[in-house]
């Protein structure tokens, strides 16, 4: 029997207040050889009824003053009173979580030992457990249940500063250290490292780990590959650029459909186009420019000369050249300028982009031809493609060769420019999760995590710089992995310092949650209405955690537990530091 501090006095509901003795005042006890907390705001306590322990959080405490005269002198008694909640209760030394029994008036009180506490949290022993920190109060290793964690969508929110990267780091390392040979070839694992914070000696050593350090600064980065059947499909180029889900992707769609169909016929499709548009009865003005377009891309100065010297007769719409009309009723004027320049066209070393770039302005034109759609709608996609093509090429290699992953694969994206910040992580998550999807079987015989640090940055609402239908579009990608993913072993972990600007569904499919200090109102009040095993007096400590410190609550864990986590040695901590000022500023060095 442990340390009896107490009695009941008081049952109203599942709220009880205990009457205690003076000696449970103290900090720490000793007895028998073991180590007790004394009682103080949540600390444990058991209540002995009959054969069961009724296990009991503190949630506050007061005085109760007693008056009374003897002798004529009055004199004053001050009452120690706790109040406790059940949490759960210990029978044959095995403790189960929730309220199956209350006690009665009278019933003693104990404190809990060290061991029934570690009991509490972790159901695997300390030793042999899955351990990245300890509980903050009483300062014990916790184990956590690893089973139940990885196979479920995890959140790690926290502050700047707050160390919420220092324990998405210490998760997957301490992972890796225990489980690697037991996950190798059945689970990859993916980070989106925004920040750059991952490329060094982090997580796992170098022979598991491919890096990929994109770039559009320039072509000495390294490229993301995806295959050319992936990259020549509809979809993937509507997440490339943006397009409108209306006109510009049933474009889009003619463009893939054309390609698939005569993937070796590129040049005799530029030549087709040149001469039927110039043998056309009716012309478009706009047609020309397009034209022109790809005798820039495929580097032919003398069609690119000579297309620039034409002028456009808006009353028959038709072009001149010299004294030569461009119509359906004469034919000669085509034959005498361009066919000879055409029907000498050759390619060489086109690369994949160049190749859209040259589809899509051949596909244009001939849809203006034809009639099925109006040069406004497609013109805003023309310029993304233009803007967006030479920074894609720098980061993106399309390839025919199969890709090795290994065991971790981190894509950094610190040298990118925003617009590529934006599209490549929805690329990625795409190719991974419908990769994995259809080679999955069921049930699932492997998996695959996608980690997002700073994941605010792909998953906000906010974003006023976006079209809605693209954000739509984006948001509804990473919407569908978390509701559907967990069925194919297709996993989220999310890392952010801004929980509020994460689209609220996404928020509302995270199963598990590292919560470090927030103190915006917003963040506070998203958690609140998120997760339903937060209690109120953990809520109450989020704006005041100190750095390290956070709470951990999900579907994995029985009861909320406060948590220091353990600082990772300096090689295997992301590259996020704050800078030491005093040595950058030291003018005596």
């Amino acid at each position: 029997m442990t340390v009896i501090v107490g009695e009941v006095i008081a049952v109203k509901g599942v709220n009880v207040t205990l009457k205690v003795f003076e000696e449970s005042n103290k900090d720490v006890l000793f007895y028998d050889g073991e180590k007790y907390k004394g009682i103080s705001i949540r600390e444990f306590v058991t209540i002995q009824r009959g054969f069961k322990s009724i296990v009991c959080v503190v949630e506050g405490e007061y005085l109760d003053e007693t008056r009374y005269e003897q002798d004529g002198n009055e004199n004053v008694v001050y009452i120690r009173k706790v109040e406790v909640k059940p949490i759960g209760y210990f029978d044959s030394a095995v403790f189960y979580e929730g309220i199956k029994h209350l006690p009665r008036i009278k019933d003693p009180v104990y404190l809990a030992s060290e061991d029934q506490i570690q009991t509490i949290f972790g159901k695997e022993s300390t030793d042999k457990g899955f351990v990245i920190g300890d509980l903050l109060k009483e300062n014990l290793p916790v184990s956590l249940p690893w089973k139940r964690l990885f196979n479920s969508h995890i959140g790690v929110f926290g502050n700047t500063g707050s160390g919420k990267s220092n324990t998405l780091t210490n998760l997957y390392t301490t992972l890796f250290k225990q489980k690697r040979a037991s996950i190798q070839g059945k689970s990859e694992f993916i980070i989106l490292d925004f920040n750059g914070e991952y490329t060094n000696d982090q997580l796992v050593g170098v022979g598991y780990k491919k890096v990929y350090k994109l770039s559009t600064k320039n072509n000495e980065g390294d490229k993301f590959p995806i295959s050319a059947k992936e990259f020549w499909d509809a979809e993937t180029l509507r997440v490339l650029f943006k397009a409108a889900p209306n006109t510009q992707t049933p474009f889009l769609n003619r463009v893939v459909r054309g390609r698939n169909r005569y993937p070796d016929s590129l040049a005799n499709y530029i030549k087709s186009t040149f001469e039927k548009n110039f043998k056309a009865q009716a012309q478009k003005r706009e047609s020309v420019d397009l034209l022109l377009t790809v005798a820039k891309v495929i580097n032919n100065q003398e069609l690119e000369n000579k297309l620039s010297r034409l002028s456009w007769w808006a009353r028959d719409s038709c072009f001149i050249l010299g004294g030569s009309w461009f119509n359906g009723g004469d034919t000669a004027a085509y034959t005498d300028h361009f066919e000879e320049l055409v029907n000498n066209i050759t390619l060489n070393n086109v690369t994949f982009f160049e190749e859209l770039i040259l589809r899509i302005n051949l596909q244009l034109v001939n849809d203006l031809l034809s009639g099925y759609v109006q040069f406004d709608h497609i013109q805003p996609l023309l310029k993304r493609i233009d803007s967006l093509a030479s920074s894609l090429a720098n980061v993106i290699d399309v390839t025919n060769q199969a890709q090795i992953n290994k065991l971790v694969n981190v894509i950094s994206l610190r040298n990118c420019d925003h617009e590529v910040k934006k599209v490549i992580p929805l690329l990625i998550a795409k190719h991974f999760y419908l990769t994995h999807k259809s080679e999955v079987t069921n049930p699932p015989n492997k998996t695959a995590h996608l980690i997002i640090d700073e994941a605010h940055n792909i998953l906000s609402q906010q974003s006023l710089s976006e079209e809605e239908g693209w954000k739509d579009y984006r948001l509804e990608l990473f919407e569908e992995i978390i509701k559907e993913g967990r069925k194919f072993g297709f996993f989220l972990t999310l890392s952010s310092q801004r929980p509020a600007d994460i689209s609220p569904t996404i928020m509302s499919q995270v199963h598990n949650f590292f919560i470090h200090r927030l103190v915006n109102d917003r963040d506070l009040a998203l958690l609140d209405n998120t997760i339903s095993t937060l209690d109120s007096l953990s809520k109450s400590m989020i704006p005041n955690l100190s750095k390290g410190a956070c709470i951990v609550t999900g579907t994995a864990f029985d009861l909320p537990l406060l948590m220091q986590v353990r600082m990772l040695a300096r090689e295997e901590q992301p590259d996020s530091e704050d800078v030491d000022l005093e040595a950058l500023w030291d003018d005596e060095l």
